[in-house]
């Protein structure tokens, strides 16, 4: 194993990702992934798109933004550890959001569609441990929405009196 995929094993080993997996399962993830590089605003995946890849970020930001034909506003950046493109790859429905490289050299660690089918029959144990981080992300990004749109309820209309 080449020393990037050695450093690589033991960067994702510190993840919450892969906490549970020991170094050896670590290193079997990434034969199923492929690293790829992006520059700033170099376009990940885009509105419209189905999800036929999954992303973790590791190193740099990707910014998730929505098109409003007038001009394309930033409403999430997923750092260094975080999980993104799970929604459409998972539910197999058109992309809401535009995902672009936000920093200069940003790494994604990238599982497609085919070989995570191929994760999930051949080493079920690893696939579980990705859905269940896939699933606490989600919770984090729903979590993250109500509490904003809490606060921004609360900003327009004042504590609600009981």
């Amino acid at each position: 194993m080449s020393e990037k995929k050695i450093d690589l094993a033991q960067f994702l080993s510190q993840q919450y990702l892969c906490e549970s997996l020991t170094l050896a399962e670590v290193q079997t993830l990434l034969e199923y992934t492929e690293l790829v590089n992006y520059h700033k605003g170099e376009m990940i995946a885009d509105i419209g798109e189905i999800g036929d890849a999954l992303y973790f970020v590791i190193h740099g930001e990707a910014a998730l933004s929505f098109d409003d034909g007038t001009e394309e506003r930033v409403i999430g950046v997923m750092k260094e550890g975080e999980l993104v493109g799970e929604m459409s790859f998972f539910d197999r429905r058109p992309r809401l959001l535009r995902m672009r490289a936000s920093s200069d050299d940003t790494q994604l660690l990238k599982l497609s569609r085919a070989m995570y089918e191929r994760l999930r029959v051949e080493h079920p144990y690893i696939a579980v441990n990705f859905l269940e981080h896939a699933i606490i992300s989600l919770d984090h990004l729903v979590r993250r929405l109500s509490s904003d749109e809490m606060s921004l309820s609360r900003y327009m209309y004042g504590k609600a009196k009981r």
